[in-house]
């Protein structure tokens, strides 16, 4: 698969596959903290704050998620889903 691709056009198989795709590029490591997505985000994530509501329920269902531009919906990397809420909440992304 050609990545990046654009997030809100794809199936979710399409992302699934994307997901996997960038998991293997990355070596296993998260697109954001660089730890090993099979496990914890990094600490400074770990401790930072996240205002759940802000987010859709189920949120964390999945540990990795597909991170993506939500300017130009192309995506970027796959993350923990704490390093995706942190992306969210923080930074705008």
């Amino acid at each position: 698969m050609k990545l990046p691709i654009d997030y809100k056009k794809s199936h979710w198989s399409v992302r699934k596959q994307a997901r996997e795709q960038y998991v293997e590029e990355q070596e296993g490591k998260c697109w954001h903290c660089a730890e090993p997505l099979n496990g914890p985000p990094a600490e400074d994530i770990a401790r930072k704050k996240i205002n759940w509501k802000l987010f859709p329920s189920g949120f964390t269902k999945w540990p990795v998620h597909l991170h993506h531009d939500h300017n130009t919906n192309l995506t970027i990397g796959a993350v923990h889903s704490k390093c995706n809420a942190v992306l969210w909440q923080y930074h705008g992304e």
